[in-house]
């Protein structure tokens, strides 16, 4: 057992304060199974913290860009200390969502149709007839997601005050339901199903009790949970990941069951808060957060 673990948290993107909640609940974790920890609150200063604390592992619980990006994984690659979650081209490849999708459909995993749009593009209307999604290139956590009904009259965009890029993802709406799979290794955990009185599976929805409700395991045809598991492992083996993950998809059954699934992205450091759902995944498989976090720790490691 690696006995100096360091907790990434925090960091500088738009999922600080789900990424301080995530590490906290890692760090009390490693401590409660005997573990030594340092907690580090990534910022400009990162390389010299990991410098002077000398960890045997980094477990990175950073969400969003830089922490998920393969920007720490590099870094932590530089200084040969092992850590847990994906390598460097994984994270990359599953936090740019255009690029994933292209290897997925290469895959032959369905996707949303969507395309790139420029800021100016978006300001000139409306780039697919409604419904549709458009949210960043590279976010996470729902950040800036928006979806566009028919007969909205409020503006979807505003290039002014559009904080994510140039270009914006637009994709095309999929009715029905919110699965998601959680792979551990090269297996999938379970599918589950996520209902909320939101217009979609949103920020808030994500991580304030009581905004939604977790159907543990997903209540679809056997056929239908199994595809799902199937096609959420070939999206975790397509981008190279490893360790856990979870994949996002649209199911969808509106014209019955069995339905048809869509996949939308994959999270290469699922968060590990009080309503995440890896945790609540594997808890139901009888894997103990405890047990989740430690597996995840021996399995640190560079490369990819």
């Amino acid at each position: 057992m690696s006995r100096h673990v360091a907790v990434l948290l925090g960091g500088p993107s738009t999922e600080r304060e789900v990424s301080l909640v995530s590490g906290r609940a890692v760090a009390t974790s490693l401590r409660r199974q005997g573990f030594k920890v340092s907690e580090i609150d990534a910022g400009p200063g990162l390389c010299g913290a990991l410098t002077d604390t000398k960890p045997d592992v980094v477990f990175n619980a950073l969400h969003g860009r830089w922490g998920e990006d393969g920007c720490v994984q590099g870094l932590l690659e530089f200084l040969r200390i092992p850590y847990t979650h994906s390598g460097v081209l994984a994270s990359a490849l599953a936090m740019d969502k255009p690029v994933a999708k292209r290897l997925f459909a290469e895959a032959g995993i369905p996707c949303a149709e969507g395309l790139l749009v420029s800021r100016e593009a978006m300001m000139k209307g409306r780039p697919m007839d409604p419904p549709y999604v458009i949210k960043p290139r590279n976010e996470g956590s729902s950040v800036g997601v928006k979806i566009v009904f028919d007969g909205d009259n409020q503006a979807p965009f505003d290039a002014k005050t559009w904080p994510f890029g140039d270009t914006v993802l637009v994709e095309r709406y999929i009715p029905g339901r919110e699965i998601q799979v959680a792979v551990m290794g090269d297996a999938a955990l379970g599918a589950i199903e996520i209902k909320t009185d939101s217009r979609f599976y949103d920020y808030e929805a994500k991580y304030v009790p009581g905004q939604s409700r977790h159907i543990m395991p997903a209540p679809i045809l056997p056929s239908a949970y199994e595809e799902a598991c199937r096609l959420a492992v070939l999206a975790h083996k397509t981008l190279g990941c490893r360790g856990v993950s979870r994949t996002d998809m649209r199911y969808d059954d509106t014209a019955g069951e069995p339905g048809r699934f869509y996949v939308l992205e994959v999270n290469t450091q699922p968060g590990m808060t009080p309503t995440s759902l890896v945790p609540e995944i594997a808890a139901h498989k009888g894997i103990s957060f405890d047990d989740l976090v430690s597996w995840m720790v021996e399995g640190a490691r560079c490369g990819d």
